[in-house]
């Protein structure tokens, strides 16, 4: 290539760069003191300030422009922008800030850095140190945000109230028989079993059903002697001392009222059902020698069953005596029964950190089975009404709780709080906040961080000021 062919192609490097570079500089954000300068004649026009890019990037005009694909930049008045959020100041305020009375005590840096000037100065990127009053940085402990910052930030408040602070805890369980409606059948002396009643496991019996026949030789001896008596028309000691040796042996009481009936032993005494209940275990057979204590029968009534759930440890306090339980098998799907907390067992498991409960629940239709799963929700808490709070409005470090107490006007002062209860999306408040008083709800970790860069800031600043007290230059500057 020639050499005036070189110098044609450099040419039009350089006039493609220089356009480029112009574009660039239209897109870039202005200076915020041009936007400014611009604003009061568009602001009193009603017109907006400025046009920004509709996908909401960092892109500005002062003039109507589109994007490379043709849409329109979005016009920005003054109300909308965020920029020019100024703090609510009341009249007298605003007078003393026109007649210059007001004291500047310090000038802080505009993007929100630790970084504050005893004088006025601009930042990197050109833009003016906010002036700080004496009259705003007070020390009353409030939080203060302009009306816009609070509308951006999303904050509600709603009044501390008196509700019902309810909650359920939700743990399985298992269901199992209740140890006083179990009984045995045994005998208290040597027999025979004659015959066993047409049952067997798992049947249920009435009381007073025969199971048995039995003979014993030790019965007839007793029923014999008593027989003596009763025909010899004795009484008072001599008779009941007889009939005393029939009941300890555990005669039916049937059995005797037959013998005084009929004056006759029979050969065999009918054994009776102690109680409802279903047959567990049928030990007895037919012939069979039984001796003094061996379980012929077992017998146990599921009309009243336990439900064992093993509670988790933080849970324990909610809980008590009393307490209203819902069961719901898992076996029975849409069943639900009722019950109430009977005993809370006093050892805790080391293993699984749970406390064992036992509820007692009806079971009339006999539908719940020993062993069966269920889940049991426990309500907690009371029905009467006490002072709460949304949960969310609580701001707890794990050592402190805190909330926020909106006092209007963009003012919010911090307070100390202790907790109870917590359900239903609401926390008890035992002290440090009165009935009626406005509570914010949302957005109370922005108003939190608000403060806490206000509070950096103001030490920073008093930090300044205290080096440049000392400074051996006595000019008012840093060393």
């Amino acid at each position: 290539m020639t050499r005036l062919g070189l110098a044609g192609a450099a040419a039009a490097i350089v006039a493609a760069a220089g356009v480029a570079f112009i574009a660039s500089r239209e897109l870039r954000p202005r200076p915020m003191e041009n936007l400014v300068a611009t604003a009061a004649g568009a602001a009193e026009a009603g017109a907006p300030i400025y046009y920004q890019d509709p996908d909401g990037k960092p892109f500005y005009s002062l003039t109507p422009r589109k994007t490379a694909d043709g849409r329109d930049y979005r016009g920005v008045p003054a109300g909308a922008d965020v920029s020019f959020d100024e703090p609510d100041r009341s009249v007298e305020t605003k007078a003393a800030d026109a007649k210059g009375d007001r004291k500047i005590k310090y000038y802080r840096n505009p993007m929100g850095l630790p970084d504050t000037s005893p004088v006025p100065k601009k930042d990197s990127m050109g833009m003016d140190y906010i002036p700080v009053y004496k009259d705003e940085d007070s020390d009353d402990g409030l939080v203060k945000l302009s009306p816009g910052k609070i509308q951006r930030t999303g904050a509600k408040s709603e009044p501390a109230a008196m509700r019902a602070v309810r909650s359920a805890i939700r743990a399985p369980g298992t269901v199992q028989e209740d140890e006083r409606r179990v009984s045995v059948v045994a005998l208290r002396f040597e027999g025979f079993v004659e015959s066993v009643a047409n049952v067997t496991t798992g049947d249920h019996v009435h009381k007073g059903q025969v199971l048995m026949n039995v003979y014993s030789p030790a019965l007839s001896s007793a029923a014999a002697e008593y027989l003596s008596a009763f025909n010899a028309g004795a009484t008072g000691k001599d008779l009941k001392g007889a009939r005393r040796r029939l009941e300890n042996l555990a005669t039916p009481e049937p059995a005797i009222k037959e013998i005084e009936r009929t004056r006759e032993i029979s050969l065999s005494i009918p054994w009776l059902a102690p109680q409802d209940g279903e047959i567990l275990e049928r030990n007895a057979v037919n012939g069979m020698r039984a001796g003094p204590g061996d379980v012929l029968f077992r017998i146990a009534d599921h009309q009243l069953v336990w439900v064992v759930v093993d509670l988790a440890e933080r849970d324990l306090a909610q809980v008590a005596v009393g307490t209203k339980v819902t069961i719901k098998p898992r076996a029975l799907a849409g069943r639900t029964f009722t019950g109430a907390v009977t005993l809370i067992y006093p050892h805790l498991n080391a293993q699984t950190r749970t406390a064992r409960i036992r509820i007692e629940v009806s079971n009339s239709e006999e539908l719940l089975r020993p062993e069966m799963y269920v889940d049991a929700e426990i309500e907690t808490g009371s029905p009467d009404p006490v002072l709460a709070v949304a949960e969310s409005a609580v701001l707890d470090s794990g050592s402190r709780q805190v909330v926020l107490i909106d006092k209007g006007n963009g003012k919010f002062e911090p307070r100390d709080v202790k907790l109870g209860r917590r359900g239903g999306g609401c926390v008890e408040i035992t002290e440090g906040v009165s009935e009626g008083e406005a509570v914010v709800t949302s957005a109370n970790f922005l108003i939190d961080a608000e403060s806490n860069l206000k509070a950096a800031l103001k030490g920073f600043a008093e930090a300044s000021s205290s080096l440049q007290t000392t400074s051996p230059s006595g000019t008012g500057e840093r060393p």
